[in-house]
């Protein structure tokens, strides 16, 4: 079950304005991502639950950050249908990521007050999600579309919140680029949790680097 609100997580996506996004089979490695995410002053993580089994190494994660990281919001990403929306829900998911528009996951996570951010590609896919609920529509691919996608959105609906995700670095030209465009947040994988500090398990260097994407967020929103 959540242990926050969906308005609890669309506010804590709008403060902090970044959520880092991550995968990896091994339970205790990516206990120490997520502590490292989190020291590094993140309050979101999107599971992106793209292996097999994912789901036991998710159970594991939500129980740590509970027990451990008091204030993180579990969530989990690449989810394509209900019954697998369903079953994270149960393990403890405060919100929900999907790559594609699919009305049997807004009802599922709609009956449990849970947020869920659908992938949307055209003005129309954004505004149903709206009508279905949705409080932050997810871009993606990002970098397909780019800030200049978001500012055309913006236009006619002011009131539409967005997240890229693909196509977002920590670098202060991209993040300015997105926030500059009306962005509410930046969903960022592989540019922010990197192979390299993976096969290093370099968690202090990951620590920083969460920091330092924070602090530029923050610097380009001002």
């Amino acid at each position: 079950m959540a242990q926050f609100s969906r308005l609890e997580v669309a506010q804590a996506m709008k403060d902090t304005g970044m959520i880092p996004l991550f995968f990896h089979n091994d339970i205790e490695l990516s206990k120490k991502v997520l502590k490292a995410c989190y020291d590094g002053g993140a309050r979101l993580m999107e599971f992106t639950a793209r292996g097999d089994f994912a789901h036991e190494v998710f159970g594991e994660l939500t129980k740590y950050a509970i027990a451990e990281l008091p204030g993180m919001i579990m969530g989990v990403g690449s989810v394509t249908d209900a019954g697998q929306a369903s079953l994270y829900m149960a393990l403890g998911a405060n919100f929900i990521v999907t790559p594609v528009l699919r009305e049997d996951i807004a009802i599922a996570c709609n009956r449990r007050k849970v947020l869920w951010s659908p992938g949307c590609g055209t003005l129309t896919e954004i505004t149903r999600a709206e009508e279905l609920g949705c409080e932050i529509v997810k871009l993606f691919p990002g970098d397909i579309y780019g800030p200049q996608f978001v500012k055309g959105i913006k236009g006619p609906q002011q009131w539409t919140s967005i997240m890229p995700t693909g196509g977002v670095s920590p670098t202060e030209e991209n993040l300015k680029g997105w926030f500059d465009a009306g962005v509410t947040c930046v969903g960022m994988g592989s540019k922010l949790i990197s192979k390299d500090i993976i096969a290093n398990q370099d968690y202090a260097k990951l620590e920083q680097d969460v920091k330092a994407a924070l602090a530029i967020v923050e610097k380009v929103r001002k």
